[in-house]
């Protein structure tokens, strides 16, 4: 599914990214720790395509048995757009926009008929069981139920892999641990891989596999 070798990464004169190797199985969810400044998000950040690398042509980089080194810009765009979903610690939801609207995005952009987005989005909404919410803006909607949302909006087209950064970061215990039990009813239901990077102890002891970080290397 994913596997990355050499990975480094520069910002000026500051290496955060020395040599990093990972690998991830199809329908794993894989943990991602470490101290802050360890090098998690930029590690996500490139393997989920939002960022590049440092020294290119020294590193190894394949999503899905697709070498994203070889792709241009603009496919890369296709390929995030089709192939990634991302969560993030702020949900990221467009204010103006429903429940049903939010998630119905990527699909969009993708090409997928608005009938299709919205049928596809209701599916996904009722499942994570927020059938009665579809309507609602994000505004009106609770912190937890405001993830769910994202969580529908990175599966509706249907990606190789979620990536998420400190999903459960802004939310209260029980619906921390709500996500979580979902991100494992995900992979067993759909064979969803998921890579997460998290501070919580609880979730990275869940994951079927924990990578660990420190100083810009995955330690044993």
């Amino acid at each position: 599914m994913i596997k990355a070798i050499n990975i480094h990464k520069k910002f000026g004169n500051v290496e955060v990214l020395k040599g990093v190797d990972i690998q991830v199985e199809k329908a794993q969810v894989v943990s991602i720790v470490g101290a802050s400044g360890a090098g998690k998000t930029t590690l996500l950040h490139i393997l989920g395509t939002l960022d590049t690398m440092t020294h290119p042509e020294e590193s190894t980089l394949l999503i899905n048995n697709i070498d994203i080194k070889r792709l241009s810009a603009k496919k890369i765009a296709y390929f995030r757009n089709e192939q990634i979903g991302f969560i993030f610690q702020f949900h990221q939801l467009l204010p103006e926009f429903t429940a049903l609207e939010n998630v119905c995005i990527p699909a969009l952009i993708k090409g997928t008929s608005k009938k299709q987005a919205e049928h596809k989005a209701e599916e996904l909404l009722n499942y994570l069981g927020l059938s009665h919410r579809i309507s609602h803006k994000p505004e009106a909607l609770s912190g937890g139920e405001q993830q769910r949302v994202a969580v529908a909006r990175a599966l509706i087209n249907q990606p190789a892999v979620v990536f998420a950064d400190e999903p459960s970061g802004n939310l209260d215990s029980e619906s921390a641990q709500q996500l979580h039990h979902l991100f494992f009813d995900l992979r067993d239901k759909f064979a969803q891989t998921f890579v997460i990077v998290t501070h919580n102890t609880e979730l990275a002891q869940m994951a079927d596999k924990v990578f660990t970080m420190q100083d810009g290397k995955i330690i044993p």
